[in-house]
């Protein structure tokens, strides 16, 4: 289903290789790169003011503009196609925000272009452990540490890896990651899951 653009629906499963580019503020840049190390999406360091992020390809097109609304007691976020603009009347694609002010909350999401897809994001992105359903409660998607193959390690919270379901759009997945960042203030750990402490115990 393309959310974003064509070219990052992939016919099978795929994964990328998410990092930190800078570690000076809660939430800064990410790099995102394919299995064959190409970079697929970057989003540049933004700074302390995190009320509006950028998606960008490789080539530093603006793919998808995230921009909180304000004021939301639940962090709620809007994205858009492209680069957003305050004089156009442009209307966002998706929302996202916390479920619930109270206790451990997943995160749902509603795309505006079909009022029937909510996706429900559950686990611990703080810890890079969590999942995206749809409205099926199939997995889309799955958020995770990256284990280094050559010496069987664990890396740190700074690298990690998205997993893509066949036909899952990666752009939208990747602008999830950057809400996700923000609602979970930077290196923060918020349970995102309100049944269960490990995502993948999760059904």
């Amino acid at each position: 289903m393309v959310i974003v653009e064509e070219r990052f629906v992939y016919a099978t499963e795929t994964h990328l290789t998410v990092m930190k580019t800078s570690l000076f503020y809660p939430g800064d840049g990410f790099a995102a790169y394919d299995s064959n190390g190409q970079l697929v999406f970057r989003v540049d360091t933004y700074g302390p003011d995190t009320r509006e992020l950028v998606l960008m390809d490789q080539y530093g097109v603006c793919l998808l503009t995230l921009r909180r609304k304000w004021p939301s007691l639940h962090n709620r976020w809007e994205g858009y196609l492209g680069e957003r603009r305050d004089n156009e009347n442009q209307k966002a694609i998706f929302s996202a925000r916390r479920s619930s002010l109270i206790g451990r909350s997943s995160v749902t999401v509603e795309l505006f272009a079909d009022q029937t897809e909510v996706y429900r994001i559950e686990g611990q992105f703080g810890l890079r452990n969590c999942r995206i359903y749809d409205s099926a409660k199939e997995t889309k998607a799955e958020i995770r540490r990256k284990v280094d193959v050559s010496t069987n390690v664990m890396l740190g919270k700074d690298v990690f890896l998205v997993t893509l379901k066949p036909g899952f759009d990666g752009a939208f997945a990747m602008g999830l990651v950057l809400v996700l960042d923000q609602i979970n203030g930077g290196d923060g750990v918020v349970d995102l899951d309100p049944n269960t402490d490990d995502c993948n115990s999760s059904s």
